[in-house]
């Protein structure tokens, strides 16, 4: 939506999909859980999904003529642009690493790029997946602290429903302080980027699964129905990694370090 006269000056973005909508003409509401029968507008559609010659059902005035009446959404749209404003800085150190030093080493995998994966909060954290061309980290931020006094190197185990997991510290210029997980290093077994966002999305819903954890060490599958998912397609890599596989980044196989 452009050359909106509304609220925020035009700036659609800080309206969220729940928002309702008025008509500063005549005062008709636009509710998007009503949608628009006049225009055939399905219950369920965001003001901001409507057609760009949308008008009012009532004085025909354009989109551009309505503001916000009400927007239950507004905490939940500024949480995103907070955690969207993290990984964005977290994705911009790593991709200056990747241009200026990481680019020309025999371990990377040129058919990935940095990308930040499946962040949300959690328990007064920021938790995601950054893939790369030489790791896939399970990433731990600050939500509204500082952790601009991390030593780098010393290391923390962090409580999920799935188990606890082993965290590295660390800062960087852009992202400040951080905590990593290793999950894979290097990324050679992967053979697109949507192969390793799929595997990394798949690893942010089995730490928040209870039935992932297991009796001993964390030693069952935890890609095992994503895997089955797959199969019929392109597997991922030729052996699914155990679930110990995946959050060591292959460094502990069969019991043994190596």
């Amino acid at each position: 939506m452009t050359g909106f006269e509304g609220s925020f000056l035009g700036a659609a973005d800080k309206i969220s999909p729940k928002a309702t909508m008025e008509c500063k003409i005549c005062w008709t509401p636009y509710d998007p859980t009503e949608g628009d029968d006049t225009r055939q507008v399905e219950p369920g559609t965001p003001f901001t999904d409507l057609p760009h010659d949308w008008s009012c059902p009532n004085c025909s005035a354009p989109k551009e003529q309505f503001m916000v009446l009400e927007d239950p959404g507004q905490d939940e749209l500024r949480a995103e642009a907070e955690i969207k404003a993290a990984t964005d800085r977290l994705v911009a150190d790593f991709s200056e690493v990747w241009h200026s030093t990481m680019r020309g080493m025999p371990i990377v995998n040129k058919a990935l790029r940095v990308e930040a994966v499946g962040f949300r909060r959690h328990e007064g954290r920021i938790i995601g997946v950054l893939v790369s061309p030489w790791f896939m980290n399970l990433i731990l931020l600050p939500d509204g602290e500082a952790w601009s006094e991390l030593k780098a190197g010393e290391k923390e185990v962090v409580a999920f429903p799935s188990g606890d997991y082993e965290f590295i510290h660390n800062t960087r210029e852009m992202t400040g302080g951080y905590k990593a997980c290793s999950l894979f290093s290097p990324m050679g077994d992967f053979t697109s980027q949507k192969d390793a966002t799929d595997v990394a999305r798949a690893v942010m819903a089995a730490i928040f699964d209870p039935e992932h954890r297991a009796d001993t060490d964390r030693a069952a599958d935890i890609r095992a129905a994503r895997v089955v998912e797959l199969a019929e397609t392109e597997p991922l890599i030729d052996q699914p990694p155990t679930r110990r596989t995946l959050i060591t980044g292959g460094l502990y196989e069969g019991g043994e370090t190596r």
